[in-house]
């Protein structure tokens, strides 16, 4: 059944689709498979090489990557059928995780394997959001969009915090990475199965790689399109930088490593407050014209953490920020109407690669500034910088009227 209404939609209407609710149902395995597989070897590679930094960047191995994929190869997700990309998908990272655990790779090499799968995400992606966007129209889209990014914030804490349970319990990151290699092959056979066989987007012949940079070249010079794609990259990655800094922030507050955690909880649990909130009683007019506003509750809360010598003020900050990602939802209707139909699946993939490297400079970035400043006034100032998104946001909305 396809959803075409312009009204409010529910989450009963978006999920009564059996595409989107495969596609739903599957995503979310797959996050909480990749977050189990992200601390499992992390764990892994700490064991072998007693690096936090080689540690540390098992977290971050599969974002940079991302860029490079969808350049090269992100006129893939609207030439083949999505059937067949997104079950790849689906089984690569399945056999990764097995290569992981079995294999006995130096950890260099371990965060080769990942970054280098990671090229390929963006296709994957773009193809299922190119999907979503057929199947679900109006504002069953809109809300379509906030169950997606609700239960990935669930799934991601089911899955760190489900990790931790499964590490404990079979004794061995080994054993864990093969259990995310499990959830994974689930994930790609029910899409083999239950996915109906959808005709790709008309488009030309050629090489893949042209295509690729010809797409997204088309997709950057559009201005409306250009605009939109930066005024959902900066935001996200200035407030992650904040977030990339909390441990060091709690650590010289003297807070403890469990206060730590428990921080850092705080934004996926006000991400997935925001967005049902927002995505399920707002109306659309006004959702879209909360869009700035909402960034502002993104950065200002941000400004009040570095600044606080309270926890329990800390965390509730931090809940208001990640309520504040939910202002995305107030530019998917604009940004859906502005991308050429033919090159969906590529600007879905271009989205989701610049939103990743924008998430890993983001830390970076202010890691640096921290070296100065003193974590607490860096999370003050990325939560400055993502205010500044309140400007993005407006010549976006600006442009798109």
């Amino acid at each position: 059944m396809t959803i075409t209404a312009d009204r409010p939609a529910t989450y009963r209407e978006v999920l009564a689709d059996p595409v989107y609710r495969l596609l739903f149902g599957t995503r979310a395995l797959a996050i909480a498979a990749d977050s189990l597989r992200i601390l499992a070897l992390s764990t892994l590679i700490y064991a072998a090489t007693s690096s936090a930094l080689l540690g540390a960047l098992a977290f971050g191995a599969g974002f940079l990557p991302q860029l490079l994929g969808t350049t090269l190869l992100g006129a893939v997700a609207d030439r083949v059928r999505p059937r067949r990309v997104i079950t790849l998908g689906y089984a690569l990272e399945a056999l990764t995780a097995v290569l992981l655990a079995t294999a006995g790779l130096p950890a260099a090499a371990n965060l080769a394997v990942v970054a280098a799968v990671a090229c390929l995400v963006p296709v994957f992606g773009g193809a299922a959001a190119r999907v979503t966007a057929e199947r679900l129209r109006g504002d069953a889209y809109v809300l379509g969009r906030s169950l997606s990014t609700m239960s990935s914030s669930a799934a991601q804490l089911a899955g760190l915090a489900g990790g931790g349970a499964v590490l404990a319990a079979l004794g061995r990151p080994q054993h864990a990475l093969l259990v995310s290699a499990a959830l994974h092959a689930i994930a790609a056979v029910a899409v083999r199965t239950r996915l109906p066989d959808l005709d790709p987007a008309p488009t030309a012949a050629g090489s893949v790689v042209r295509h690729s940079w010809h797409g997204n070249r088309a997709l950057l010079a559009d201005r409306a399109v250009r605009r939109l794609l930066v005024a959902q990259w900066l935001p996200p990655g200035f407030a992650v930088g904040a977030e990339g800094l909390l441990v060091a922030y709690a650590a010289q507050r003297g807070w403890g490593t469990a206060t730590a955690g428990y921080l850092l909880g705080c934004l996926p649990v006000g991400m997935f407050l925001g967005d049902f909130l927002v995505g399920r009683f707002v109306a659309p007019a006004r959702r879209e014209r909360l869009s700035a506003p909402l960034v502002a509750l993104l950065g200002v809360p941000l400004i009040g953490v570095g600044l606080t010598g309270s926890p329990v003020v800390a965390a509730a900050a931090l809940l208001c920020s990640g309520a504040g990602f939910s202002y995305k939802l107030g530019l998917q209707r604009e940004f859906l109407a502005a991308v050429p139909q033919e090159l969906r699946g590529q600007a879905f993939g271009l989205l989701t690669a610049g939103l990743m490297t924008a998430q890993g400079l983001g830390p970076a970035v202010f890691g640096g500034i921290a070296l100065g400043t003193g974590a607490g006034w860096a999370v003050a100032l990325a939560g400055g910088a993502t205010c500044l998104g309140v400007f993005a946001v407006g010549v976006a909305r600006g442009n798109a009227r």
